[in-house]
């Protein structure tokens, strides 16, 4: 690859043949719940689930595209229903850290077999597993093309895997956070309960916050906000939204300034 494709310290991205970028997004922060591992299980990790995901990743990252991924671990612990059952917030939010811990292994293995290479970073210290969360390192590990798996959101309780896929994008300078749901977007209510409700094709981080739409928590979306970084929501189940989005294609509901 010639400098040609590599912008100032930035991704190596394919050229057309006019030598322009076919590619909207070059680095991406990718934001899967621990839901979303379920597939049709109802408990724990579909590892068929996790190798339908794993080809979507492969076929973005085939593009160019430098791939992160927060993963959630609601599949497995919620520390925030726990503590409404009476367990101490702070307890239950560090079991659901490790919870994320567990659903980020299962998603390296599952891309690995595609043949990417994947890097594992920690916001808590489990070395035989994972690597630590260091910026530079993991900026590093996307321009070496490695899908880096941020785990255990934050390192701290009270914070959502929501806020902490913020708060990676933002670090890593990603270009857009992918929300990834079960649904095309964000609808005027639940489209699983009304059916006249109306898809958004763009909001902007105002109307989420003002509206209360539960897209993200307030603290996720308020860090975008302040650091102009776009939020797509949109279908995971559908096959190749994630390149369509990195195309900048039209895909489910873009919230933005």
């Amino acid at each position: 690859m010639t400098d040609a494709g590599r912008g100032a310290g930035g991704p190596v991205v394919p050229l057309t043949a006019s030598g322009a970028t076919p590619l909207r997004y070059h680095r991406i922060l990718l934001k899967l719940s621990g839901e979303a591992l379920l597939g049709e299980r109802q408990y724990g990790v579909d590892p068929k689930f996790c190798a339908f995901v794993a080809q979507q990743v492969a076929s973005v990252h085939a593009m160019g595209v430098q791939v992160g991924i927060v993963v959630g671990g609601g599949n497995i612990f919620r520390g925030l229903a726990a503590s409404a059952r009476g367990m101490d917030r702070a307890t239950g939010d560090y079991i659901g850290m490790l919870a994320t811990v567990m659903n980020g292994l299962a998603l390296q293995d599952a891309i690995e077999r595609v043949g990417i290479p994947v890097r594992v970073m920690s916001a808590i210290a489990m070395n035989e597993v994972a690597e630590p969360y260091i910026r530079r390192r993991a900026e590093r590990h996307l321009e070496k093309g490695r899908v880096t798996v941020f785990v255990a959101g934050t390192g701290n309780p009270y914070f959502t895997t929501d806020t902490a896929a913020a708060l990676r994008a933002v670090e890593i300078g990603a270009e857009v956070l992918l929300k990834a749901t079960k649904v095309d977007g964000v609808y005027t209510a639940d489209p699983m309960k009304d059916p006249a409700a109306t898809r958004y094709d763009h909001l902007t981080y105002q109307d989420v916050l003002r509206d209360q739409l539960g897209v993200m928590d307030a603290a996720a979306v308020s860090l975008c906000s302040e650091n102009g970084l776009p939020i797509v929501v949109f279908d995971l189940n559908a096959p190749d939204n994630i390149t369509k989005v990195a195309r900048g294609d039209r895909v489910g509901t873009l919230i933005s300034a």
